[in-house]
């Protein structure tokens, strides 16, 4: 198969030709129609998260079930999936407990060391060598997924574009399953509109939120975030964004900031947004060891809550999401405003880190 080969930090990311893997027990093996180009990756390309090189990124697919390992129920060859970027084992303390979003294998074994649960990765290249897998390591026209991290997707639903639910809409859904209490008619602020912020928009302005406000330093990104939903848009960089939500809000702030970047600066923002008693839930990975500076009084004083919140509870939610999806809650056709082939994935990785993907781009392994 072809698999877009990451060499580490500084070295270009190339297309090669690597062995197919084989699904083992309680995973299957997924024909990949398509896969999501995320900031999150991103972050692994630059250096900026660890993770072992050489490997093979990309962790939102959708395609077809090729093959299944022993022991798996409930789905068959031929099946159209979405697949997760949170794999639970589905045994550990965390998952036992419904936390999947905090697997701990998942994490120490996955994003650790880019293993599968046993420990060793299905990745290798063709003289052998092992290759690491980024959550599925989607970025290949083949993908090796435990089942619990699959989910069917509808036929209503098209097949290539449906990528986007495994990390962008189950990431934004999770972000506001976080939230304290209904969303219906409370004030919600967006800081930061990609592919995650326009997908929050979506989902609150389907929960009943009002106002919704976008924030951002893109003008293009901001337009479209109104196409999705937002009631009001806010260039950080012309207009004074706290200004901006306290007129929006009868000069009390917003009941609920999600940050979606996961910047020193926007994190600040974020909380600077905030009513008394307001949440702010921070989605979105920083480089490397990043801080933020929060105002312990004033947090203290005005009750503020910050949460983080990663991806969501896959086994329950990813489910809930293709739901919605299949509802007309979430767009996935409106949400993709890019596609690219297996040979443009580094060009589509170097665009988004020039700020100029809006929404969220996909690999397309047909075209």
């Amino acid at each position: 198969m072809r698999a877009v080969v990451w060499d580490g930090p500084d070295t270009p990311m190339r297309v090669e030709e690597v062995p197919t893997p084989s699904p083992g027990p309680g995973e299957a093996l997924v024909r990949v129609a398509a896969t999501g180009v995320c900031h999150t990756d991103l972050h692994v390309i630059k250096g900026e998260v660890a993770f072992p090189a050489p490997g093979v990124l990309g962790h939102e697919i959708s395609g077809h079930i090729e093959s299944l390992g022993d022991g798996v129920e409930g789905l068959a060859v031929g099946d159209r999936v979405v697949g997760a970027f949170i794999m639970p084992c589905g045994t550990c303390r965390q998952c036992e407990a419904g936390r999947d979003d905090m697997c701990e294998p998942f994490f120490s074994q996955n994003r650790l060391r880019g293993n599968l649960f046993d420990g060793t990765s299905r990745l290798k290249r063709a003289d052998g060598s092992r290759l690491s897998m980024y959550s599925m390591a989607g970025l290949a026209e083949f993908a090796v997924v435990p089942v619990t991290a699959l989910a069917p997707l509808p036929d209503g639903l098209p097949l290539e574009e449906s990528a986007v639910l495994g990390c962008a809409a189950f990431t934004a859904y999770g972000a506001l399953a976080r939230a304290d209490g209904d969303l219906a008619g409370r004030s919600v602020a967006v800081v930061a509109v990609g592919g995650v912020g326009s997908s929050i928009i979506q989902f609150a302005k389907h929960l009943g939120a009002d106002p919704i406000i976008a924030v951002d330093v893109d003008d293009a990104k901001l337009e479209a975030a109104r196409g999705l939903g937002a009631t009001i848009t806010v260039n950080s960089t012309t207009s004074d964004a706290r200004e901006a939500v306290l007129a929006a809000t009868d000069g009390a702030g917003a009941e609920l900031v999600l940050e979606v970047i996961g910047r020193p600066e926007t994190v600040e923002l974020g909380v600077s947004l905030l009513r008394e008693g307001g949440q702010l839930v921070c989605v979105g990975i920083a480089a490397g060891g990043a801080t933020a500076a929060i105002p312990i009084t004033g947090m203290v004083r005005r009750g503020l809550t910050i949460t983080g919140s990663f991806g969501a509870r896959t086994r329950r939610d990813l489910p809930e999401v293709v739901r919605l999806a299949d509802e007309g809650a979430f767009d996935v056709s409106r949400a993709v405003t890019r596609r690219f082939t297996l040979d443009e994935a580094p060009q589509a990785y170097d665009l988004l880190d020039a700020g100029q993907i809006q929404g969220r781009s996909i690999v397309v392994m047909g075209d």
